[in-house]
């Protein structure tokens, strides 16, 4: 599903190197879940975006569903990413000017999938976005348009979903009702889930957690 073979990256802060990823090495099965634990600006979301193709490694090699992402072209990784991949970003990143629905079936579209089906009609009621379906996306709240993003990432049933701190702006009720609802959904279509969070309580949604600190992963209880 996802490997990660000696990924080392750094960033250059004007003075020095800064590298936040040494030598790491990932692997996920079909069908399973991890957290990334970590301090703030420890290289989690740099470690998620190199693996969902977003960003490059200085070092090492990525497989996403058996495709090596350094040996494909920017067609061939946009098709990967918009076919078989889902985010949820920490900003949402939803589109403005676009009703509910347009934004839940923008990647459906792209991937020329019905607008309707047995499992978008799941994820309406599952995640109460019936009534906001027609209203457009900058009227909602926060945790409103968290739940149209979360949609919007399962709704073409992508077979691994990469969430980097998908609760973070949330308060802490509304941040277990959307982990909740995200392990539910990824159970339920059947795919993998990658997870940035700062919290362990939000981690234990994932069945692996680990810890990225100094560059290196390290399991944790």
């Amino acid at each position: 599903m996802l490997q990660l073979r000696g990924i080392s990256k750094s960033f250059h802060d004007g003075e020095s190197d800064l590298q936040v990823l040494r030598d790491v090495d990932l692997s996920m099965a079909a069908g399973s879940s991890i957290a990334l634990l970590g301090a703030s600006g420890s290289g989690k979301s740099t470690l998620l975006q190199i693996a969902a193709g977003l960003e490059t490694p200085d070092q090492g090699e990525v497989k996403v569903l058996g495709h090596p992402l350094r040996s494909l072209g920017e067609r061939r990784l946009a098709l990967l990413r918009r076919q078989h991949l889902g985010f949820v970003f920490q900003q949402f990143n939803l589109l403005p000017g676009l009703k509910v629905i347009d934004n839940v079936l923008f990647q459906r579209r792209l991937n020329r999938l019905p607008d309707d089906d047995d499992w978008t009609a799941e994820l309406y009621a599952v995640l109460e976005l019936e009534p906001l379906l027609d209203r457009p996306v900058e009227v909602l709240s926060g945790g409103q348009q968290q739940r149209v993003a979360i949609a919007r990432a399962l709704a073409h049933r992508p077979e691994l979903v990469f969430a980097d701190e998908p609760t973070g702006n949330l308060h802490d009720t509304l941040s277990l009702q959307i982990m909740e609802l995200l392990a539910r959904l990824v159970d339920e279509s059947g795919c993998s889930l990658l997870l940035v969070t700062h919290s362990r309580r939000m981690a234990a949604f994932a069945r692996r957690r680990l810890l990225l600190e100094a560059g290196a992963l390290h399991a944790q209880d």
